[in-house]
Parts: structure tokens; C-alpha cells; sequence
């Protein structure tokens, strides 16, 4: 099969490896779409994986196309998506179900082979089935979607008459936007330093969509909250100054949840600190989001049952479609940020399903 193999940091290849086999308990999905993550660029260029050679990619949907021994649930030709976390089902946190708090998970696109390729194989646990009606386009979004309603509920969703904040109006910020406004927030505001970002956001609804660097997010949130501040700010960009920016607008009694990663230190000044201590503002820290296998009460059967229905949005968010044998080319483009880019999602060559 064709795929995007990293074989060092920044020395990614397209170029042909064995298709892989399904093991007892795996399926072979033939790779519809998969999506670029934010973090996959850090990967791929300075940081590296979990050992090379290895190919990334973990947002993704496609068709089964083999079952390993013993796989009886599904059948080839079925529209499935795959939770990339595969999680050890021994440590204390697997145990009451908290896969996404495994202690010795492995994950597909950073510790064994992802879906920048034409097939990947992964445990049938992992596997959900796509909703009629939703596409393999929309269905590879379920990653990034089900993290940022995970987000949201880390700090116990948003109720009507409340204000939130969202600093970063990249795809996991419109997300989170989306979710907050289906939760019932009276007010949903963004913030971001990139116009074309802002104009998306306000094609999707969001007329709150606010440049940070024309006017202090602290002093436009404070005149649509007769400066109380917002009820729940979501740090989504992964940048200092964000992250402090989100601290600092949230009201008494308020929440913050850390969604972005930062790449380099944060520091907090003594004011800002003693603001947080004095306000009693509560942080959240989250990650991925929650998967379960006996249950539809999860993150991602949430997001499907959402997109299938029509109240979650997330086709506008994609801003370029691009074959495999052309993916090098646009990963570097993100890397050097020579130009705008939401969702970025990658599909074998020839792949016609929309």
C-alpha cells in the first residue's frame, strides 16, 4: 500500500509498505479520510514519534475491508470510524472504564502506524460505526469533535444565561463554539489574531467573533457581561498568552479549561495569580476524550448521534482536501504557516466518497 512514512524528524516519505495484516480481535479499514491534528505537525517536524519509521494520522473514517480471527461484529464494507487510544484493559483506570486515563496505553499515528495511508488495523473494540447519512469526510472529524465536547464537560457543560469565552478559532475552538451553543450558552465569543479564522466562524453563527489584537478580549467580554467576566473560558490554541488571556477573563466563581498544548512555558504573574486565587477560579486540565465500548452514554456516540442529526456542523470547517501522493507538500505548508488552514484532510489517492 502508499503511505506517508516518518522515518526521522522531518524526513517524511510517501512511498510503498506491506498492507498490514488484522490480527485476532482487529479489523483492516481501508482509509477514507483522515484529518490533520494540530499536534501532528509538531510531530511530524520537531518533535518525533514514539519510534520510526511510523506513519501518523489518528482522525479518521473508512471501510472495513478484513476481519481479524474472531471478529464477528462487523463485516466488510461497513462505514466505521476508530477511537485511535488503545488502551491496556489491566491498570485501575481501565478497569472503571477510564480508557483515556490508561496507564499504559499504546495510540495509533504516534506509538504504532496511523491512517496517512490506504489501510490501517485496529482492535474491533476501538471501531464505531458511521450514522447513515453522515460521510467519511464528516465521520473523520469525530476525534477532534468528541475532545472538544470532552472539554466542555470536564468542566460541567454550559447552562443558558452563561458566557463563554473561546480563545483560538482554529477547528477544535469551532468545535468547542458548536457544542457550547447546542449546550444553551446565551453568549459564545472567539478570539483570534487571524481574520480568516473570524470570518469562518461568523459564516457558522458565532457573530461574537472578536480580533484579540485589536481590542483586549478582557475589555470586550467585560462590555457584554457588565463586567462580570465570562462563566467558562476554553484555552484552545495551545499558545502563553492565550492561556493567560483566558485566566484573566473569567468571572468570579469561574471556570478555565486547558484544551491547547503549549510549546513553551507559561509563566504566570504574581497579579494574575492572586486574581485567580481571590476570584476562586477553578482550572481544568483535559485530554482526548471519553470511549466506551458497552455504552452509547460517551463522547463520540454523542458526536455521531450530533452529526447525524444535523445539529453539529463540522463540514464548513474543512478548508482543503488532499490526495496522499500530495499530502508531503501541504504538511510542510503548515509547518512554515504559508497560508490559512482549518481542517486539512487526506484521502488515498482515487477516493471518490464524499
Amino acid at each position: 500500500m502508499k503511505a506517508l512514512v516518518l522515518h526521522a524528524v522531518g524526513d517524511l516519505r510517501y512511498e510503498e509498505v506491506p498492507t498490514p495484516e488484522p490480527k485476532a480481535g482487529e479489523v483492516l479499514v481501508r482509509v477514507g479520510y483522515c484529518g490533520v491534528c494540530g499536534s501532528d505537525i509538531p510531530r511530524i517536524f520537531s518533535k518525533g514519534t514514539y519510534r520510526f519509521p511510523l506513519i501518523c494520522g489518528h482522525e479518521f473514517a473508512g471501510v472495513v475491508e478484513q476481519c481479524g480471527e474472531g471478529v464477528t461484529q462487523f463485516a466488510r464494507g461497513e462505514r466505521v470510524t476508530v477511537f485511535p487510544l488503545i488502551w491496556c484493559g489491566r491498570c485501575s483506570a481501565c478497569e472503571k472504564g477510564r480508557y483515556v486515563q490508561c496507564e499504559s496505553y499504546d495510540y495509533l499515528g504516534s506509538r504504532r502506524d496511523g491512517a496517512f495511508a490506504e489501510y490501517v488495523v485496529a482492535p474491533a473494540r476501538n471501531l464505531l460505526r458511521v450514522p447513515q447519512g453522515v460521510s467519511l469526510q464528516e465521520a473523520a472529524m469525530t476525534e477532534p469533535a468528541a475532545v472538544a465536547l470532552h472539554a466542555l464537560r470536564r468542566a460541567g457543560g454550559c447552562q443558558p444565561g452563561e458566557t463563554v469565552a473561546i480563545f483560538g478559532a482554529g477547528p477544535i475552538g469551532l468545535m468547542v463554539a458548536q457544542w457550547a451553543r447546542l449546550m444553551g450558552a446565551s453568549q459564545v465569543m472567539l478570539f483570534d489574531v487571524l481574520d480568516e479564522k473570524l470570518a469562518l466562524a461568523r459564516e457558522l453563527g458565532f457573530a461574537h467573533a472578536h480580533h484579540s489584537a485589536q481590542k483586549a478580549p478582557e475589555e470586550v467580554i467585560a462590555c457584554f457581561t457588565h463586567g462580570q467576566g465570562a462563566h467558562l473560558c476554553v484555552e484552545a490554541a495551545g499558545v502563553p498568552q492565550t492561556l493567560l488571556q483566558a485566566c484573566t477573563c473569567a468571572r468570579r466563581g469561574g471556570h478555565v479549561v486547558i484544551l491547547g498544548n503549549p510549546s513553551v512555558e507559561v509563566t504566570f504573574s504574581p497579579s494574575l495569580l492572586s486574581q485567580l486565587m481571590r476570584r476562586e477560579v477553578t482550572l481544568y486540565g483535559t485530554w482526548n476524550s471519553d470511549y466506551a465500548v458497552y455504552s452509547a452514554d460517551d463522547d463520540w456516540h454523542t458526536t455521531l448521534q450530533a452529526m447525524a442529526s444535523g445539529l453539529l456542523n463540522l463540514r464548513p470547517l474543512v478548508t482543503h482536501r488532499v490526495p496522499l501522493s500530495r499530502a508531503t507538500e501541504i504538511l510542510h505548508a503548515m509547518h512554515e504557516r504559508k497560508g490559512c488552514f482549518t481542517k486539512v484532510l487526506i484521502h488515498p489517492d482515487g477516493q471518490e466518497e464524499d
